[in-house]
């Protein structure tokens, strides 16, 4: 089966080209979510003037995005999170907690042009790209620490109690007291 895209479709091509496709790929997918329409001699003859106001459209993202780049490459976001032993975060900073916090400074950015692999579970400082174009990236300074005001990076817990734990609460209640 052969489409036009009507949209940029992932690995498959641009707004405008004329692909061939698996006839239920094409039928249950990119018909249904207007992505594509079928290539028959009358839409065909359309795809000149698709194509000219695709061009027209892309220079006008472009630039956009150029712009919007520069501004988000400035930004810094700063997230406290309760923090373990190891310097391991209780939860993680996904790409709607950063993209929330992106709507807070004023910057709206789909939460799926964040392009982060796996969600950040560490204390530190990232660089976290925001796909905007095509070839346009911007970086995002994420700052991860402690909620806790008195925490140390890297110290480890040590035991509060003088007592033996396991005669305190038993063998099968074994649990430490813990600060940091």
């Amino acid at each position: 089966m052969e489409v036009i895209l009507k949209e940029d479709v992932d690995s498959l091509g641009h707004r405008g080209d004329v692909v061939k496709v698996a006839n239920g790929y094409g039928r249950n997918y990119l018909l249904p979510q207007r992505l594509a329409i079928e290539a028959t001699v009358a839409n065909k003859a359309v795809i000149g003037q698709m194509k000219e106001s695709a061009v027209r459209k892309a220079a006008k993202d472009k630039s956009v995005a150029t712009e919007q780049a520069e501004k988000l490459n400035a930004v810094e976001m700063t997230f406290e999170r309760k923090v373990g032993a190891n310097d391991v975060l209780f939860g993680s900073v996904t790409a709607a907690d950063i993209a929330a916090e992106m709507a807070k400074q004023g910057y709206e950015v789909d939460r799926r042009k964040i392009l982060l692999d796996e969600p950040l579970k560490q204390l530190g400082e990232f660089h976290v790209p925001v796909k905007l174009f095509r070839e346009i990236n911007a970086h995002v300074k994420v700052t991860v620490k402690s909620d806790d005001p008195n925490y140390v990076p890297g110290l480890k817990p040590e035991v509060v109690s003088d007592e033996d734990p396991i005669e305190r609460y038993g063998q099968d209640e074994y649990d430490e007291d813990v600060r940091y």
